[in-house]
Parts: structure tokens; C-alpha cells; sequence
């Protein structure tokens, strides 16, 4: 599955934007501001979520335009060509249309035919955020390899925000109903936190494979919040309803999970590594999923701003990587002068003020 052909409408600072022929490598080259990055925005909405900038609806709409917005895209495919759309409409600009050749389809189906993975300079804060950072980045990587992971997902949070309804309300709830919403927890909730789990776990070999130069290599660990079986999260769960009350929120589960990173060879935690350490340990951990991708299917992978914060050593060894995998890559810069070892094979487009010109 190959991204062919990408259309914008009335999307950020695109009002009509056409991109065709993209390769294996595909460079977006342009001043700050000019509207490269929200090329790449476009492309993560083709798949499950709220895209690399987890912006709200309302804030994609070009705003001197009609209120919506709509994004297109024709994929290659071996059983023959697929048109995917996305967007708004002026009068529901906060309910999201997903389409599959012209059929209206649930946003989670997009998983089905694209595997999205992306890079920005917003995550190099991702080791010093909090835990909830980290299970978003977790749960895109495992959603990539496994597209029920949304469903599952998108049922665990439903019945969670349920639950710490009744628990924080003045009336105390009815045992049957929570443990109606217990059940649909645990079973959901099982689900991610294995799914997870087998994602940490085929990480770790994937990075463990890989030579500790040029980029730093990480060390992950998977620490779950709670049980991971049906039957243990139901039980803690009807077991912790009295403290759960008390603190007016579910205090054990998947929604309480960690993925904790150490750079290997310093044994130190991510955190406190220094912000090029961190860097390199999100490019390798980003290059390592993608080889589980070419184990699976193939993907597209985002990388905003990526290659002008290496030095030519890394620079070079991360385009090997990427030219050795089978992920469709999308690159931006300001200028191509960093990128003169992968120019010749890559689509070259030049981004200004919200327009896109082919120039190699």
C-alpha cells in the first residue's frame, strides 16, 4: 500500500494543495511557517485519532474559509487503486466524516489501511512529560501493528469515563452498574494492556538488535497499572470501589500505565538524559517500529524537522535506515542541503504560504 496522491481543502493555511507522484522518499522543503508540517498533519489524519498535533477539529479549517475542511488521498494497492477522504463540514465543524471510496466508514477503520507512524520536535519533551504522554505515543505504535487496538481503546476510555462519573457523584452508585461497567473495563481494558505488553516486548528485541552508534539505544520496560488478566482487573477493580470513591477517580488499570526508557550503556532514565540523547533514542525507537512494520505491512512515516538537528554521521545512517525499510517516508526541512544524499530518489516539493510546488 503506497500514498500516491494527496489533496488539501481549506485545511490550516491550504486552500488547494495537490501533491502527485510521491516516492518511496518524499521531501517537503520551505521557510518556517510556510505550511509544510501541516502537509504531514494531513497525512496522520488518514489514520485513527486526532492527528500529530492532537489539534481540535475547529482549529484545521483554513480560517478564511468556509468553516470545514477536507483531505484526500489515493493509495496504490495490489487489488487496485483506494481513495480514503477525511474532514469537517461547516455546519459540524467538531464531528469528523471519514470516507472509504465515497462510503461514510468509522474514523477507527482508517487503521485497516494505513499504518502512520510520525516524528515531530514537539516529542523530544516526551521523557519529561508526564505518563499520559507516553501511553498516547505507546498506543499509536501498538495501533500501527494492530487496528482493533482503537476499538479497544475507545471502549476502555467510554467505560472509565463512566465509572469516575458515578464514583464522583453525591449519590452512592448502584453496585450492579459499576460492576457492569467493571466487566466492560477489565475486558477492554485486558485487551490494551496485552496489547502493549507484546508491543514493549517486540521493541525491545527489535532495539536490542541494533548497534549502540550513531543513536543512542534505549531500553524499554512495560509497567503496567494493574492486572493484566480479565478476571484480576475485575476483581481489583470491585476491590478498590471504596478507595476509587474516596479519590472520585479509577486508581488501578490500564489508564494508569508507564512506559519507562533507559538509555543503554549509562543505565539512566530517559528523563535525565541530555536532549540529544533523548532525540536519538525517539529516532531509534521510531526506526525500530518501523521494522516491525516491514514485518507486518507496510507504513508511512512522518519525520518533521528530523534531519537538520543531526550531524552528518547520523544524518547519512538514518537515511540507510529508512532506504533499507519498505515505510513510505515524508520528510520536511527549510532548506536540501541536509538531505543532498537521499535527493536524488526523492519526490522534492518547495512549501510556500500555503502552496506546493514539485521541483524534483
Amino acid at each position: 500500500m503506497t500514498l500516491n496522491r494527496l489533496s488539501l481543502s481549506s485545511f490550516r493555511n491550504h486552500a488547494e494543495t495537490r501533491i502527485d507522484g510521491a516516492r518511496h522518499f518524499n521531501l517537503l522543503v520551505g521557510e518556517n511557517g510556510a505550511g509544510k508540517t501541516n502537509v504531514l498533519e494531513a497525512i496522520s489524519l488518514l489514520a485513527p485519532g486526532r492527528g500529530l498535533r492532537r489539534a481540535a477539529l475547529p482549529d484545521m479549517a483554513a480560517k478564511d474559509g468556509a468553516g470545514g475542511f477536507a483531505i484526500s488521498a489515493d493509495l496504490s494497492a495490489s487489488a487496485g487503486p483506494v481513495r480514503l477522504g477525511t474532514g469537517t463540514q461547516a455546519e459540524r465543524p467538531t464531528r469528523r466524516v471519514v470516507q472509504v471510496e465515497g462510503a461514510d466508514v468509522p474514523a477507527n477503520s482508517l487503521s485497516e489501511w494505513l499504518a502512520i507512524g510520525w516524528l515531530t520536535p514537539a516529542m523530544d519533551r516526551l521523557f519529561a512529560e508526564g505518563p499520559s504522554a507516553r501511553r498516547r505515543f505507546l498506543d499509536r505504535l501498538v495501533l500501527a501493528l494492530e487496528p482493533g487496538h482503537a476499538r479497544n481503546s475507545a471502549r476502555l476510555d467510554n467505560a472509565l469515563r463512566e465509572r469516575n462519573r458515578l464514583l464522583g457523584g453525591e449519590i452512592e452508585p448502584d453496585p450492579s452498574w459499576l460492576a457492569a461497567l467493571e466487566s466492560q473495563i477489565a475486558e477492554s481494558g485486558a485487551q490494551v494492556a496485552q496489547a502493549r505488553s507484546r508491543l514493549v516486548e517486540r521493541l525491545s528485541l527489535a532495539l536490542a538488535a541494533l548497534p549502540d552508534a550513531p543513536f543512542a539505544r534505549p531500553a524499554l520496560s512495560y509497567q503496567p497499572g494493574g492486572p493484566l488478566e480479565v478476571g484480576a482487573l475485575a476483581t481489583a477493580l470491585a476491590e478498590g470501589r471504596r478507595r476509587d470513591r474516596a479519590a472520585q477517580r479509577t486508581l488501578i488499570g490500564p489508564h494508569r500505565d508507564e512506559l519507562a526508557v533507559t538509555m543503554v550503556g549509562k543505565d539512566q532514565p530517559a528523563a535525565d538524559c541530555s536532549t540529544g540523547e533523548q532525540k536519538a533514542m525517539l529516532i531509534a525507537i521510531t526506526l525500530a517500529h518501523a521494522g516491525l512494520l516491514d514485518d507486518e505491512r507496510p507504513g508511512v512515516l512522518l519525520l518533521d524537522e528530523v534531519a537538520a538537528h543531526l550531524d552528518p554521521l547520523r544524518r547519512e545512517a538514518l537515511f540507510d535506515r529508512l532506504r533499507a525499510g519498505t515505510a513510505q517516508v515524508w520528510l520536511t526541512g527549510t532548506e536540501t542541503a541536509p538531505f543532498e544524499a537521499i535527493m536524488a530518489e526523492a519526490a522534492v516539493w518547495r512549501v510556500s504560504g500555503g502552496t506546493v510546488e514539485r521541483i524534483g
